[in-house]
């Protein structure tokens, strides 16, 4: 076996190297080696084939207990996850890389960044503070009656949208491929990870449909957004979000909402009081990492758990 696989078996053990030998002992069944891509760009594949397949003795009742001791997340530690299977299996998403044909994509890049500078960014109020966003978006929409009603009808971070655009022709020709692979995900998702097969309990039971799309421009390092759960309540419950990322690889970093304790909710000392970011390191997290021209779907658990 190669140095580098042993040393990916040895990460994926934490350091141990007792672990790495159980994970070694048992025998493990290799996909065939995949094609090279002729088009599009490569990623790191699973560790998933190395993961240690349990005898058939073990009960599921340790396989819980398992899975409880030896957590994901762990303190002070951001777990990164590039394949889609373990982004799948780790969290309440799914990604798709290289969605776009190639030419598509850069068009659809070039056409968001001739609109870019026009952005602006969002101001808001967070407690008693104004405070203005690290990065600048626009909202688009379908169409013109959409458009009257999202300027009069609706509150975004406790106010109503100025700046509301139609969405581009670039904008309007990938909204069906986007609109079918969200369904498609979605029914996979139902179908593999949801109890019986079934949506959860008050998911939509319509198809969706791409009617919107918040535009968010990052312009380097520098520009980000904090934690924070979309306000989707217009949509219903359990909404389902479909995000297309174009342009240079980004970090996308969630973690599980973990109910705070009475005596952290109650402490009125600053110092006792943690910030998202602390809060964040303390529970662990996970970064999903978003190539150029690749779609995450945010299914309907994802706003109101993580």
């Amino acid at each position: 076996m190669e140095q580098a696989t042993l040393l990916d078996v040895l990460l994926a053990a934490d350091g141990s190297v007792e672990r790495a030998r159980e994970v070694l002992s048992f025998p493990t069944t290799f996909s065939p080696r995949r094609k090279k891509l002729r088009h599009g760009i490569g990623y790191q594949t699973s560790l998933a084939a190395f993961k240690q397949q349990p005898p058939s003795s073990f009960s599921a009742t340790s396989a819980a207990a398992a899975a409880t001791k030896n957590a994901l997340t762990k303190k002070g530690q951001t777990l990164h996850l590039y394949a889609p299977q373990d982004i799948e299996a780790h969290t309440p998403c799914s990604i798709i890389h290289n969605f776009l044909p190639a030419d598509v994509a850069e068009d659809l890049l070039r056409e968001l960044l001739d609109e870019a500078p026009t952005f602006e960014r969002q101001v808001f109020k967070m407690f008693d503070n104004v405070v203005q966003s690290p990065h600048s978006a626009c909202f688009y929409v379908e169409s013109l009656e959409e458009r009257r009603r999202q300027q009069t009808e609706y509150l975004y971070n406790g106010h109503y949208l100025t700046d509301i655009r139609q969405i581009t022709p670039q904008m309007r020709k990938v909204s069906e491929p986007v609109k079918s692979t969200v369904n498609r995900e979605i029914a996979r998702r139902i179908q593999e990870h949801y109890p019986g097969g079934k949506k959860l309990k008050y998911q939509s039971p319509k198809e969706w449909v791409p009617n919107a799309a918040f535009v968010n421009c990052y312009r380097g390092g520098s520009e980000s957004v904090g934690y924070h759960c979309d306000q989707l309540t217009y949509l219903g419950p359990r909404a389902v979000i479909g995000s297309l990322s174009l342009g240079v690889a980004r970090e996308f970093r969630v973690r599980k909402i973990v109910a705070r304790s009475e005596l952290e909710v109650n402490a009125k000392s600053p110092s006792n009081q943690a910030t998202g970011t602390e809060r964040a390191d303390a529970e662990g997290q996970i970064a999903i990492h978003l190539p150029h021209n690749s779609l995450l779907v945010m299914h309907a658990e994802m706003q109101e758990e993580w």
